[in-house]
């Protein structure tokens, strides 16, 4: 678990890139310790994209040490992060939740096909007294490879007081695993009904959890590719004139005021002013335009756009996160983090979600046990045991986010900047919209649409 921080003191806001959240009761348990923090004023965490956004004037080091204090770790980080470290990181989780599920799929399948076929030795017998123990503790291996992040989240929470999914995940499939020990322990005195093991479902759980984990990172990624796709829009390096010596030094070592050299083809580093040489620049990612602009003295360039035909000098007055560019991705990110009405009903839902759904599953084991049918324990692990599985509630926290953060994206990617996730649950209320921006939005051409007769004229 990780988050990482990026403070804007300019605008009092610091958002906050939170790896640990496991699923969508972690909202509330983020937003509750990042708003006790002196000097906050809202608080607004995304599942969807492990992100958050708090407003105020908090000192990043109390927001770092409220997010430890929550189980998370946290780390202040400046600037736009590199897309290409994200993409990696992305892919190596998306690599690693996928072997789980393979090895955990693996032996569940060969469990169920070995039941299946009768090719293991009935519990109890001479030959199962050997064969099972040895299940059981490679069982055991197979949890812990696939699910050991499941369990070590579950007893972080626990020593909080609190409960998510993975308390769900390490009840369900440790329950499963304890049952069948007990089962395997106490062969003797249990009806031969009862004498049923359940390791194969403890497995495959995980299989399928990881699994759609696994799918759900790599969504994530991919309703993360706009903001990506505009932090790429802006170079890693400058060249930069120092000393009457040109250097090609990284992006976040240019200083305000320094000289900057930019030749054809290639990306302009930061904004500024031009003051020797001109050319055209295509500024069609900030305005739509697709015809190339004319720079001369005393022109402002833009960081991100693309110098077309002449070589110039000009001198750096805007950098880091105060660039045009950098002003547009925190738009859209401030977009992807705000929380329509409905999404703040799911984060109140999920908040209590777990802590009803353990009581629902003891109440099922209880029904089961006294009215079900014989064996009735075996029938009532298996029932309440179920419902902690399948209760997971990520679905319920997550649909509404990324919902927003690929509408949002998708619109950015258009040229449509769209400054909170409220304007897209309001917009099915809209009736009309004017627009008028002649050449991007609209033709500039007026045309006869409807022609309406009355016997009057």
């Amino acid at each position: 678990m990780g988050t990482e921080l990026t403070t804007d003191r300019a605008s009092d806001e610091t958002r906050l890139s939170i790896m640990g959240m496991s699923c969508a009761a972690c909202v509330s348990t983020v937003e509750g310790a990042l708003a006790t923090v002196p000097g906050v004023i809202s608080v607004s965490v995304n599942f969807a994209d492990h992100s958050a956004m708090v407003k105020g004037y908090a000192d990043p080091e109390l927001l770092k040490q409220a997010v430890v204090s929550a189980g998370y770790d946290a780390a202040v980080m400046e600037g736009l992060e590199n897309p290409e470290e994200q993409e990696a990181l992305e892919r190596q989780r998306y690599r690693s939740l996928m072997k789980k599920a393979a090895v955990a799929g693996a032996f569940g399948a060969f469990l169920m096909l070995a039941e299946h076929f009768a090719w293991l030795p009935e519990i109890g017998s001479e030959a199962g007294r050997w064969v099972w123990p040895e299940i059981a503790l490679i069982t055991l291996g197979v949890l812990v490879y696939s699910g050991l992040h499941f369990y070590q989240g579950a007893a972080k929470a626990l020593s909080l007081g609190q409960a998510n999914m993975d308390t769900l995940i390490a009840l369900g499939t440790g329950a499963a695993w304890l049952f069948s020990c007990v089962v395997i322990d106490f062969s003797g005195v249990l009806p031969s009904l009862a004498k049923h093991a359940y390791f194969e479902a403890a497995v495959v759980i995980l299989a399928f959890i990881n699994l759609g984990t696994g799918l759900e990172t790599m969504a994530r990624g991919r309703t993360s590719s706009a903001i990506r796709q505009l932090i790429g829009l802006q170079p890693r390096t400058a060249r930069v004139i120092r000393d009457g010596k040109e250097t090609d030094v990284p992006i976040e070592e240019v200083g305000l005021g320094e000289t900057l050299r930019v030749r054809p083809g290639e990306k302009i580093a930061v904004d500024g002013v031009l003051f020797d040489g001109h050319s055209t620049v295509d500024e069609s990612m900030l305005t739509g335009e697709p015809i190339p602009v004319e720079k001369s003295v005393n022109a402002e360039v833009v960081a991100g756009t693309i110098n077309q035909t002449g070589t110039f000098l000009f001198k750096a007055t805007r950098i880091g996160k105060d660039t045009a560019l950098a002003q547009i991705i925190k738009s859209v990110r401030q977009a992807q983090s705000s929380k329509p009405e409905i999404a703040r009903l799911a984060d109140k839902i999920s908040s209590i979600f777990v802590p009803i759904v353990v009581l629902i599953s003891i109440l099922t084991f209880t029904v089961w046990y006294y009215f079900g049918p014989v064996p009735s324990l075996g029938y009532a692990f298996v029932t309440s045991m179920t419902v902690l599985v399948i209760a997971c509630p990520c679905a319920l926290g997550l649909a509404t986010p990324i919902s927003v953060m690929v509408a949002v994206g998708r619109a950015a990617q258009s040229g449509i900047l769209i400054r909170q996730g409220d304007a897209l649950q309001k917009a099915g209320k809209l009736t009309c919209i004017v627009l008028d921006k002649t050449g991007t939005v609209t033709e500039g051409k007026p045309v006869v649409s409807t022609i309406k007769h009355t016997a009057k004229f």
